[in-house]
């Protein structure tokens, strides 16, 4: 496990450095030994989420009256640090804790809060969400997969692709055509899978990084879920846009979260090889050059660390726009790929392969840059305010 950055950001307490020592705590003792096995078998295990909910840290942003941790994004944050600093790019607590569950906080009945919380905090459920389809992306209007009435029930026809927890998922929040085109026409469906008739899942995607962060195909044929399952009862259809677009700047925030972190662990570990390895009879820190290169690395890092100290500050104080969301997701993601790049020169040939730390950083880092919103919508999202 590597230790946090020196650099102490504003909006830390000493209630957080409890919360990063628990995360780091269980993370060392029931992930770091098993990470091997699980890139190997594609998912973490399943008993692992329950684990998780055991330790408090599932839905820790939830209130308590939920069952979560009655804590803030802050609280979240720490714990996607944490993983990152683990070298953990798999497990989905982002997907379920600081999207999903927030989804159904925001938007749900006093009912459907009381159902569905309560069993994500403790690791029963395991939360996905399922926009993307294999014909749509970013552009979220054109998404075709229709939810239509059928008495009390709507019958759901159409599929989705990479899907992060679309395995394990026990509870689906699905964004749904129920009107006309455009966004209007969108809805945002929650489904219990287990036992679901016309739900099933496809083959489990072969990616270049993330290997066991579980990614699977969805495919919708009759699926009968109750009407009254849509997010937000009946005053909720409709409103799946609106919902969408309230909910994307912390999606977008915790994907900074972890590139910033993982863009640190990286200048870490490149430092700390860095002073081991010799060439021609010195460490080769030594070096000017590759000093310069870390000096570098190391200032772009923390440059891209006060961006998304600031997002936070706003986040926490119910301020966070659209506009710097996306300015810290595409900025802090940009940062990570080329910082982690150019750690792995450090290793020489060691950077190159697979079992390697840093290679798999590499690997995984690249999609940081496309799920969330692609960093050229993000770009285009900015540009609309100057």
């Amino acid at each position: 496990m590597l230790e946090p950055a020196p650099y102490r950001s504003p909006w830390m307490t000493d209630d957080l450095d409890d919360v990063r020592v628990l995360a780091r705590t269980f993370l060392e003792k029931e992930a770091v030994p098993h990470m091997s096995r699980w890139s190997t078998q594609g998912s973490v295990d399943r008993d692992f989420w329950n684990k998780a909910g055991d330790a408090g840290l599932l839905c820790i942003s939830i209130p308590e009256e939920y069952g979560g941790g009655g804590g803030t994004f802050a609280h979240e944050a720490i714990i996607a640090e944490e993983q990152a600093r683990a070298l953990d790019d798999g497990w989905g607590n982002q997907v379920h804790s600081t999207i999903v569950a927030p989804y159904l906080l925001a938007y749900g009945t006093e009912e459907q809060k009381q159902k569905w919380l309560p069993k994500l905090a403790s690791g029963e459920m395991v939360g996905a969400i399922a926009m993307t389809e294999p014909g749509a992306g970013s552009d979220l209007q054109s998404l075709r997969t229709t939810a239509t009435r059928h008495g009390d029930d709507l019958l759901v026809n159409g599929a989705k692709t990479f899907i992060s927890n679309g395995r394990h998922c026990d509870l689906l929040v699905i964004v749904v055509r129920t009107g006309a085109g455009g966004g209007q026409g969108l809805s945002l469906l929650v489904a219990e899978t287990a036992d679901l008739p016309g739900f099933s899942r496809g083959k489990q995607l072969d990616k270049i990084g993330l290997k066991y962060q579980d990614t699977t195909e969805l495919f919708f044929d009759d699926m009968r879920v109750p009407a009254a399952n849509i997010l937000g009862g009946a005053e909720g259809e409709g409103q799946g846009f609106t919902q969408l677009m309230m909910q994307l700047p912390q999606e977008r925030l915790i994907i900074a979260v972890t590139a910033v972190a993982a863009a640190e662990a990286a200048v870490q570990l490149a430092v700390a090889y860095a002073k081991e390895r010799e060439a021609f009879g010195r460490s080769i820190i030594t070096f000017q050059n590759l000093r310069f290169e870390l000096a570098d690395c190391r200032t772009k890092t923390l440059a891209a660390r006060t961006l998304l100290d600031h997002a936070i500050t706003l986040h926490l104080a119910g301020k966070l726009d659209a506009t710097t969301a996306s300015m810290a997701k595409y900025h802090c993601t940009d940062v990570q790929c080329e910082v982690i790049d150019r750690c792995l020169q450090v290793f020489g040939g060691y950077g190159f392969m697979t079992e390697s730390p840093i290679a798999r950083m590499y690997a995984s880092a690249r999609v940081q840059k496309i799920y969330g919103g692609t960093n050229e919508i993000m770009k285009e999202l900015v540009s609309r305010t100057l």
